[in-house]
């Protein structure tokens, strides 16, 4: 009886610690179809077996994980001055590149300079609010030999709307004057 006693103790403890491991694994496969957006799911996720729910995770975890390559590799070639050569050359050997586009209620302006830039931020600032829009956010960055500014503004009148190429004409007047 003493060695069926210590037997009986140890598959008692084996299949605590195997309940208790299937609780577990139970807990943290919930936790993850739960994470995972309902629209990814090829079918309502109380009809799916929980094999096919941790399927469907591991897909959706490839997709990220593929996303975020493509999105860290754009991120390298923008950083990547040997990427961007001909791209910048183009904008030192020329004047600015701007772009002006409109969003909606709002105003986009991309403005490309080499570092040694011909204008001042300040002179394009007061372009824009003086088309009747109010600048929101400014984002200044340097990529390679290169400076972007990027600038979002909000129309102040939405009836009365701004008048894009009107910006775009006033910023590359100060830009040519400026050469």
């Amino acid at each position: 009886m003493k060695r069926s006693s210590p037997d009986s103790k140890s598959k008692l403890e084996r299949k605590t610690i195997e309940k208790n491991r299937r609780i577990r694994m139970k807990t943290l496969s919930f936790k993850l179809v739960s994470i995972i957006p309902d629209r990814h799911f090829s079918q309502p996720k109380e009809f799916l077996s929980q094999q096919d729910q941790i399927d469907e995770a591991a897909a959706y975890i490839k997709i990220l994980t593929e996303r975020i390559e493509a999105l860290n590799r754009r991120k390298a070639q923008l950083i990547n001055p040997g990427a961007t050569a001909n791209y910048v050359i183009r904008t030192a050997s020329k004047s600015p590149i701007l772009t002006v586009k409109e969003l909606g209620c709002g105003v986009e302006v991309v403005l490309i300079s080499g570092l040694n830039k011909n204008f001042m931020l300040s002179q394009v600032i007061s372009v824009i609010e003086r088309e009747a829009a109010e600048v929101l956010t400014i984002n200044v960055s340097r990529v390679g030999d290169s400076i972007i500014h990027t600038l979002h503004a909000q129309v102040k009148i939405f009836r009365v709307g701004v008048d894009i190429s009107r910006i775009s004409d006033r910023i590359h007047e100060i830009i040519s004057s400026n050469l």
